[in-house]
């Protein structure tokens, strides 16, 4: 239901090895792991049935699930090649994958397109609908996720539209009503990975509220799960560093190099604590998302803003990023970079999008009402007043 922050994951340029034998990466998952023979397992699978779309879906779902999981992108590739091989018409369950795929690339327009098509050929296909309000919350078209919602409770998926109405009621000024339906829908819940979701998303909400208890008890609580998942890591040390418990971002994250969204994290956390292995992960920062430009990828661009102003400290070039970003995706972190950079170039026509959206939606957490006031304050177009 979630639509999570990609990470992207490369090192500098393209490089063409020396010969044959040259190692250029290791992959996290060893051959002996469990993970790797089920993928082996499924992969024997489908090229021995390759019309076999069941097969083709549970390869290519598992794919996305590992990137979710370890923040490696590289497993969207995998699983794009799983759909593409396929063929050109795809039965609704692929189709819908293939959506999920695209809006993972932050292409909203072509994933919803998917979606749409799913839904034209199985009207009450419940996942079609659930990404669906996905997208439209992540664009802030609150009346559209509505709908979704409303189609989803329509169909019986208690569990899916409580997800969507306790998100939606949250980023548009519920924060109170959203909490307790997504608590709600958590008791009705006995899905890991869906209650690693919810318990995320009350962490969120619970923080919002300014209620830091609850919002850690819930993080504590999703992390007990044993779950790797890096948007539950990103959330919950982002809470951390809000706090002050840098030292605790470092510890949770020091295995996590391969996860950008994560790295950044760590860099943050380093650069507090005046850590030298700051200056290393810095520089990886840097080479990754110069790649990711270079390979026109546009995913990281919120990643990239707070990378620029929270620690390279040019805020011109973070608020650009922010602006850029914005204009895709407007959730409340999204606002939140953006109203930062802002205020740091003195720029206060550059926010004025975000007021616009908190009049609009009336969303209620404190910090980002301080910071839109604090960015009306400031010089336009850079200039101090």
């Amino acid at each position: 239901m979630a639509i999570l922050m990609p990470a992207t994951h490369s090192n500098a340029a393209p490089r063409t090895p020396a010969n044959d034998a040259e190692v250029l990466e290791k992959l996290p998952i060893r051959a002996a792991d469990s993970t790797a023979r089920e993928l082996a397992a499924l992969r024997a699978a489908v090229a021995k049935a390759p019309n076999d779309a069941a097969l083709a879906t549970e390869l290519a779902q598992r794919y996305f699930d590992l990137a979710l999981a370890q923040g490696d992108p590289r497993y969207v590739g995998y699983a794009e090649a799983v759909v593409t091989r396929f063929g050109a018409v795809l039965p609704v369950p692929l189709l819908t994958l293939r959506g999920v795929l695209r809006q993972y690339r932050h292409d909203f327009a072509g994933a919803l397109k998917d979606f749409e098509a799913a839904l034209v050929l199985v009207p009450d296909y419940a996942a079609a609908h659930a990404w669906r309000g996905a997208i439209y919350l992540v664009e802030a078209d609150y009346g559209a996720a509505q709908k979704e919602c409303a189609a989803l409770q329509g169909l019986g998926r208690e569990a899916l539209a409580g997800a969507c109405l306790g998100l939606l009621q949250a980023y548009s000024g519920q924060l109170a009503a959203g909490y307790t339906t997504l608590q709600q829908t958590l008791r009705q819940t006995v899905d890991a990975d869906s209650r690693l979701w919810l318990l995320t998303r009350l962490g969120e909400v619970a923080a919002w509220r300014g209620q830091d208890a609850a919002a850690q008890a819930h993080y504590r609580e999703a992390l007990s799960l044993g779950r790797d998942d890096v948007y539950l890591l990103a959330a919950w040390t982002d809470f951390l560093l809000d706090a002050g418990q840098s030292a605790e971002v470092v510890r949770l994250l020091a295995k996590w190099e391969s996860a950008d969204s994560l790295l950044l994290r760590l860099a943050e956390a380093e650069a507090l604590l005046k850590l030298p292995e700051a200056v290393r992960h810095q520089k990886m920062l840097v080479d990754r998302f110069a790649a990711a430009r270079a390979r026109g990828d546009t995913t990281h661009r919120a990643e990239e803003a707070r990378f620029e102003l929270r620690l390279r400290r040019d805020a011109p070039t973070a608020l650009r990023l922010a602006q850029e970003n914005y204009a895709v995706q407007r959730e409340p972190r999204d606002a939140r970079v953006l109203l930062e950079a802002a205020v740091a170039a003195r720029n206060s026509a550059s926010a004025q999008v975000v007021r616009d959206w908190l009049q609009r939606s009336g969303f209620e957490d404190a910090r980002l009402r301080s910071l839109a006031r604090a960015s009306e304050s400031v010089g336009s177009s850079g200039d101090k007043k």
